[in-house]
């Protein structure tokens, strides 16, 4: 897959996305970059601790979080992104479900969209993905984040997803995304419960055999908190037990807060990984 010019070779090497929330209710870290000064330092920190992609994110999709319009989103979003484009080397993806956002990054150059509702949410998205022939990041959602910890139930977890994933693919296929440009992510504490999230990232190469590339992100999630018995700032050792765990399993993209901590632990994985293959 080519991102800006970069070539990611999701056979080599298992890569790193840092979060830029500028929200101002982030379930770990809300509020903290919402001023751009303070944003892009902290993206050019990422950049510097290794980050591969930067995701950029205006709207709160913890649980039970509430939806904003779209003139707030875009409001948060396009100064800082209109200088993390000019002043930031790696690509710049954004965190949204609605196309009007997204086509507005995309005009200022922004590089990938993540969107958390699959494609199904706005039906613009898909054709404003494939007319700026972008990268698109495919999530597994059931619900919404207002509503979508409140008991979650499926049949068989992993068929589930993967079929509802396999829908949110023929709507892309159909408006004319490339299949080179589609990434999996079975959406980790996005109605599911402390059990699910267990067993996505214990499952990954069932999700694997569909023949995307998958990302990851559970940075700093709740389950990795009822495990640990500790509050978002400290999960450090969580967060990268999953990374490390989800990367061996097939995860290309890991997405989290700690990202120097994370490149060290991927660079192991992946060298393990690697001999793995030839042995």
């Amino acid at each position: 897959m080519i991102i800006k010019s970069k070539i990611f070779n999701f056979k080599e090497k298992t890569y790193t996305m840092g979060i830029l929330n500028l929200t101002p209710d982030s379930f770990s870290d809300g509020g903290n970059f919402t001023n751009i000064d303070k944003a892009i330092k902290r993206a050019k920190l990422m950049v510097e601790e290794g980050a591969d992609i930067i995701d950029v994110g205006a709207e709160s999709t913890r649980p039970g979080a509430t939806y904003i319009e779209e003139k707030e989103e875009l409001r948060r979003l396009l100064p800082i992104v209109k200088k993390l484009v000019e002043e930031i080397d790696v690509p710049i993806s954004i965190d949204t479900y609605k196309a009007k956002v997204a086509e507005e990054c995309l005009k200022l150059g922004a590089h990938i969209i993540n969107d958390i509702k699959g494609l199904k949410d706005d039906p613009k998205m898909a054709e404003v993905i494939a007319k700026y022939k972008v990268p698109i990041i495919i999530m597994h959602i059931q619900g919404t984040p207002k509503t979508m910890q409140n008991n979650p139930k499926y049949g068989d977890l992993i068929e589930d997803i993967i079929d509802s994933l396999e829908e949110s693919i023929e709507i892309a296929i159909r408006c004319g995304i490339s299949k080179d440009n589609i990434i999996l992510d079975p959406g980790i504490g996005f109605g599911k419960t402390f059990n699910n999230n267990l067993e996505i990232i214990d499952k990954l190469k069932k999700i694997e055999k569909i023949g995307y590339p998958i990302l990851v992100g559970a940075s700093r999630k709740g389950f990795i908190g009822e495990i640990l018995n500790r509050p978002p700032l400290e999960r450090l050792e969580g967060n990268l037990a999953v990374a490390a765990i989800s990367s061996y399993n097939g995860a290309s993209i890991i997405r989290v807060h700690e990202v120097e901590e994370t490149v060290r632990v991927l660079k192991v994985v992946d060298m393990i990984n690697r001999n793995k293959n030839i042995l």
